[in-house]
């Protein structure tokens, strides 16, 4: 085991979980600090043992990344809830299996992926919120002005 490595994994991890997590936690999302820390943290511990275990032999370290895709997009799952209104939860789902990938990358040392990603992350969540209540707005506007009317 390399532990200076997978440390400084682990670290980030937990570094890059919290940031996308406090965006999260700051915007009320049922998925905020703690899961996503908890997601990312997961991500790199299994990558971690996928890569000890898989010392010497070949693709193996492949399989367990492609299972943490797959568990992951089961809790995503969980996090999407449609109703009356529509459906709600798709960015939360999205971001829990972002920071499963960012999670991943750290445990297996791809640490600038893993920063670079973080950062599109925060700006994708923070820059773009900001875009979407105008276009709602203007959406909202332009759906009443071409409703059909009703007529006597």
């Amino acid at each position: 085991m390399n532990w200076p490595d997978d440390m400084i994994g682990i670290i980030l991890a937990v570094v890059f979980g919290a940031a996308i997590g406090l965006e999260r936690e700051i915007s009320g999302k049922a998925a905020g600090l703690r899961t996503n820390v908890l997601i990312c943290l997961g991500a790199a511990v299994f990558t971690i043992i996928s890569k000890e275990m898989a010392a010497g032999l070949e693709n193996s370290p492949t399989r367990i990344a492609a299972q943490i895709v797959t568990g992951v997009g089961f809790l995503g799952a969980g996090a999407i809830i449609r109703d009356r209104g529509g459906i709600h939860g798709l960015t939360t789902a999205a971001t829990i299996w972002l920071v499963a990938s960012i999670g991943t990358a750290c445990g297996a040392g791809f640490y600038t992926l893993a920063v670079v990603s973080t950062l599109i992350a925060i700006i994708i969540l923070i820059g773009l919120a900001k875009l979407e209540k105008p276009l709602r707005r203007y959406n909202e506007k332009h759906k009443s002005e071409n409703s059909p009317h009703e007529q006597d």
